[in-house]
This record gives structure tokens, C-alpha cells and sequence, in this order.
């Protein structure tokens, strides 16, 4: 069960400063708890404590910090089904879906623990000159400074902690605002890190509005800003960050292929699963798939079946697959380009209806290219199919988009699946397998409109963390 209101947390500790903010049950639409809102001056005192707790931080001991991290594996353990309630509530996620979350939220956790220990520098031979002659030089990674987060709605646990872990592992401050639609998951995360030795002010989670958090992005004590969520909103606040590094994580409206020599059940299945899980809302979930013209009949029966009996409803159901959008005006937005272009052509193959946040999910079939559904992210349970004749042609088809995350390609041919991984422009390519997968050590992000940087622990923590070179001359 939710608690009837939630704090904020400043410099570490649970502030109950108002019940503002509204979280609401997504499926039903009733009011589901408060939480207390900050305002522009907490969170300057946010960053003023996290500028002055920066020198402890850098003072721990890898183990220490170590510590902090088994501490938080161990309590989302023992709270598990208390969070994946939470986010099924908040965020209408399905409960299996949840489930899944916060088992990512522990491996995330889990493998930032594990590099903790592993951050490390190098011994150099600078005696490359004879102008060096004597000379040694080392360096080690040193933590950057405070940073500020900003996470979104879709994956308020696993996105959270996609920067909260290397930020412990490395020992910086930080300053984190959740998704005001879906903060519980990090405030309960909150909870478990004032349970630690954290040096004071080394965290504050703050939910606050957009116009009240400009500070996030502009303010100078930090020293370097992460953000996912939309593009618009990221290069956006990329302009206004001044000098500070800028970590973006943005969408995508992934491309899949699927070539002739596939094994059709099995892709059928994938795809399925990386189209439509939790509601399609992620920024690698299955957009557009391009099947070979000689196996595109079959697949298109199998597929629009399957998809056509996917169990819509209340997320706390076991059998739900299908929950609700984020919001009435999210799913109305949605419905709005399937209409769109099922007018300037498009046949929808099944769904294509809409009751309040519930969209039915959606295959759409004959999409003209310059279609929103087509080159705009989705973000919901919508999907395109088209055929394709030749393998380099549908490698041109998925890199004709503004955006460049992750894609799939089912081939059995390893000269194909090299050349996918060649020539297709994007962060990640996944062979046999759907764009939507993702494991927590990998490198992940994007290029072109899906944004800057890799999150993936080891690759974070370099973000997080400057080198240091220390230059020794040995007197002849």
C-alpha cells in the first residue's frame, strides 16, 4: 500500500513541506497519494549542500562507498513488492512490467556496487622524447563535482538509477528531480539512502515543477547535468547549461528488420513483446518493422493475431499485458497521428481505439514515409509494418530518421549482421533479437535527435569522474 503523503528529500533527510503534488492511479484516475513539491529556494539549499558535502564524498574509501550500495540492493530486496506496487500505481505500469523494473533497479544498483571498487588510473611512460628523459607520469579519476538529474515517467526506478548508482560509486553529490507524474519510486529511494552514512547533503530528491527547476540546468555548482526524457526538452536545456558537460538520453522511433531467413515464431514473439510491453511507452520499444517481401504475408497474419489478443486493462491484474498510457492527453495525441494516417492511406490491421488513457494496440499497415507515426516517436502501443526487397535496402529505410537509439535485425547470415552493424546509424545495433533490449552494464544511447553520452555503469562513471595526471622527475 502507498503512504497517505511522501517528503521530499533535502541534503538527506524527508521534508514533509506540503502535499501539493498530486500522484494519481493511472488506470483509474483517482487521486493515489501527495508529496511534498520544493520550490526554487529548497532547491538552492539542495546544491549549496551538495557543493559543501563534495569534499567528504571525495574523502571516502571505495569500500564505503561500496557499502552504500550493498546497503541499497539489499533494502529494494526486502521492498520489492512495495515497488513495483508503487509503480504500477503511479506510472500504470503492468505488474509483471513493474516487477521487472525493479528487478533491473537491483542488477543496476548491484553492478554499480561491483565497479565501485574497480575505478582506477594508470601508470604512463612519458620517456618517449629524450626532452622526457627522468620523467613518470600516473593519473587516477577523481569525482567531477555535484550533479544534477533530471529522470522521466516511463522508467521512474531503473532511469533513476541509471544516474543515482554511478553517482554513489563515484562519490558525487547529486540533486535529482523525478517525473512529476511518477516520483514515489525515487522518493522511496530516497528513503533507503537517508538509511546510509552518506555525507550530508550528498543527496536531495526534489520533485518540483518545470518553471521552478530551471536551476538544475543553469546553475554553475554543478558540474555536469544528465537528462532523459524528450528532445525537445534535452537540447533545449543542453542550450542553457552554460559550461557544464550535458549527458542527454532522448527517443527514437526504432527500426527492426526482419530478413528471409528468420525463424518466424521466434520473431513474432520478440517483436510482440518490444512493441507493446508496458504500453509501448519506452524510446526503444519496436516502431517501425520491415519484413522481407517473401515472408511478409506470414509474418503480417501472425503478428497482427497475436497482437490482436493482447489483454488490455487494470495493471495490478496478473494477465494485464496492456495498461494504461501516462495520460488522457498522451494517448489522445497518439490517436490523433493513427487517424492521421490511416487518412492519407494507412489500413489499420487491428486497434485503433481509444477509451480515455486506454489506446488498443495497433498495427498500422501502408504508411506514407513523411507520416508522424512514422518519423516522430510513438511513444505508445503503435506499430508499422512494411516489406522490403533487399536486405541494404532496409538498412537505408531505418536509418532515414532523425533519430538513431537502437535497432534490431533478425538474420542468421553473420555477413549481414556485420554489415547492419556497420552501416546502421545508431547506438546499438541488436542482432536477432528486438531493439528493445537492454542490459544494465551495456553502453547505451543514441545519436542524431536521441542525444549525447552513454549511460551503462562503467560508461557513466566516466562522465562522472575527471582525470588527475601527477608528473614525477627523477633529478639526474
Amino acid at each position: 500500500m502507498l503512504k497517505k503523503a511522501y517528503p521530499y528529500y533535502l541534503a538527506n533527510k524527508a521534508v514533509y513541506a506540503n502535499q501539493d503534488l498530486v500522484v494519481t492511479n493511472k488506470y483509474t484516475g483517482d487521486a493515489a497519494t501527495t508529496v511534498a513539491m520544493a520550490q526554487a529556494d529548497v532547491i538552492d539549499k539542495a546544491i549549496a549542500a551538495a557543493e559543501k558535502s563534495q569534499e567528504a564524498l571525495n574523502a571516502m574509501k571505495p569500500y564505503e562507498r561500496q557499502n552504500v550500495l550493498n546497503h541499497c540492493v539489499k533494502r529494494f530486496e526486502e521492498r520489492f513488492e512495495e515497488l513495483a506496487y508503487a509503480l504500477c500505481i503511479e506510472a500504470g505500469k503492468p505488474i509483471k512490467d513493474a516487477r521487472g523494473e525493479v528487478t533491473r533497479l537491483i542488477d543496476t544498483f548491484r553492478i554499480a556496487a561491483e565497479e565501485s571498487v574497480r575505478i582506477s588510473g594508470e601508470v604512463m611512460n612519458l620517456e618517449v622524447t629524450p626532452r622526457a628523459d627522468g620523467y613518470q607520469g600516473m593519473y587516477k579519476k577523481v569525482p567531477i563535482g555535484p550533479c544534477s538529474f533530471i529522470s522521466p515517467f516511463n522508467f521512474p526506478l531503473n532511469l533513476a538509477a541509471h544516474k543515482v548508482a554511478p553517482a554513489l560509486a563515484v562519490g558525487c553529490a547529486f540533486v535529482l528531480k523525478p517525473a512529476s507524474r511518477t516520483p514515489l519510486g525515487a522518493l522511496i529511494m530516497g528513503e533507503v539512502l537517508a538509511e546510509t552514512d552518506l555525507p550530508e547533503g550528498a543527496f536531495s530528491i526534489l520533485p518540483c515543477s518545470r518553471d521552478g527547476a530551471d536551476l538544475f540546468t543553469t546553475d554553475d555548482r554543478f558540474k555536469l547535468l544528465s537528462f532523459t526524457g524528450s528532445p525537445d526538452v534535452g537540447w533545449d536545456l543542453k542550450a542553457r547549461a552554460g559550461k557544464k558537460p550535458v549527458i542527454l538520453e532522448l527517443g527514437g522511433n526504432a527500426g527492426c528488420i526482419v530478413d528471409e531467413d528468420t525463424d518466424l515464431d521466434d520473431a513474432v514473439e520478440r517483436i510482440v513483446f518490444g512493441a507493446y510491453y508496458q504500453s509501448g511507452q519506452s524510446c526503444i520499444s519496436v516502431q517501425r518493422i520491415l519484413i522481407h517481401q517473401s515472408i511478409y504475408d506470414d509474418f503480417k497474419q501472425r503478428y497482427v493475431e497475436k497482437v490482436a489478443n493482447l489483454v488490455h486493462g487494470d495493471p495490478l491484474d496478473e494477465k494485464t499485458f496492456i495498461g494504461p498510457m501516462i495520460s488522457e492527453s498522451e494517448a489522445t495525441r497518439l490517436d490523433k497521428w493513427i487517424d492521421e494516417a490511416r487518412q492519407v492511406g494507412a489500413d489499420v490491421l487491428c486497434g485503433g481505439k481509444r477509451d480515455g488513457a486506454m489506446l488498443r494496440a495497433t498495427i498500422l499497415e501502408n504508411v506514407p514515409s513523411d507520416a508522424n507515426i512514422n518519423t516522430e516517436e510513438a511513444f505508445g502501443p503503435v506499430s508499422t509494418i512494411a516489406p522490403f526487397a533487399d536486405f541494404d535496402q532496409a538498412l537505408e529505410e531505418v536509418n532515414n530518421s532523425q533519430f538513431g537509439l537502437q535497432a534490431g535485425v533478425f538474420t542468421r547470415d553473420l555477413y549481414k549482421a556485420h554489415k547492419a552493424w556497420d552501416v546502421l546509424d545508431v547506438g546499438g545495433v541488436v542482432i536477432g533479437d528486438v531493439p528493445s533490449w537492454r542490459v544494465d552494464n551495456m553502453p547505451y544511447g543514441g545519436v542524431k535527435e536521441s542525444g549525447l553520452g552513454r549511460e551503462g555503469i562503467r560508461f557513466a562513471i566516466e562522465d562522472m569522474t575527471e582525470i588527475r595526471l601527477m608528473v614525477i622527475r627523477t633529478p639526474k
